[in-house]
């Protein structure tokens, strides 16, 4: 079993739960102690999740918001701040645009959609390789997001007319990535670290996730 490990240039969770527990206020004052597991509906979940991550992040000068169609993110201009927006209000659509954003770096922050190229629906099979490569990285952080959530997790292929790919060996991926994360072979983004962190510290008492909540067959 393994804890998010330290990294050079990235703060694990584990670094961030420590520093919320002495600094709490910084982050959580009382208006935002809802408690997460009072929450009965999709809608009341996501309207919580809106309102701590723009609590949480709004020293990066972005806000979530609800989409009524399509994911999309804005960059931020002079009069209003970088929008991750969201498809028709779903909380998973929301933690799998966070997962994009925090890995996008500076730059890419400054560009609409983070700069990302993105076939439709439809794609053929080269196409489709080359969007679950893509993907790996924000499935797994998304993962990571969905269980100090406490909520279920599925990886999506999002390829409903087109070539589906092996679903089995993204999933091997994903499940893959989330584990050198927790080994410190890989560096958990400092705004996903930060995030799940946050999320600890209202959903689960400040306990960090480990690696052992995290099975392949989980996937399945």
């Amino acid at each position: 079993m393994h804890q998010l490990q330290p990294q050079p240039e990235v703060t694990t969770s584990l670094q961030l739960t420590t520093y919320l527990t002495s600094n709490s206020a910084v982050y959580i004052d009382p208006v935002q102690r809802s408690p997460w597991a009072s929450l009965q509906t999709e809608v009341q979940q996501v309207d919580w999740l809106i309102l701590h991550f723009n609590h949480w992040f709004s020293h990066l000068n972005v806000s979530l918001v609800k989409g009524g169609f399509e994911p999309e993110y804005f960059p931020a201009t002079e009069d209003a701040p970088a929008r991750i927006q969201f498809a028709h209000g779903f909380f998973n659509s929301a933690l799998h645009e966070i997962s994009h954003w925090t890995i996008a770096g500076d730059k890419r922050r400054l560009l609409p959609d983070l700069g990302y190229w993105y076939a439709p629906d439809g794609r053929s099979a080269e196409q489709q390789a080359l969007f679950e490569q893509v993907e790996i990285k924000p499935q797994a952080i998304e993962w990571m997001f969905a269980q100090a959530f406490g909520r279920k997790f599925r990886v999506s292929l999002d390829n409903l007319t087109g070539d589906g790919g092996d679903g089995a060996i993204f999933k091997d991926n994903v499940f893959a990535q989330v584990q050198q994360y927790f080994k410190g072979e890989a560096k958990l983004p400092r705004d996903a670290a930060h995030f799940i962190a946050c999320i600890c510290a209202c959903t689960r008492g400040g306990k960090t996730l480990q690696s052992d909540e995290f099975q392949r067959y989980l996937l399945d």
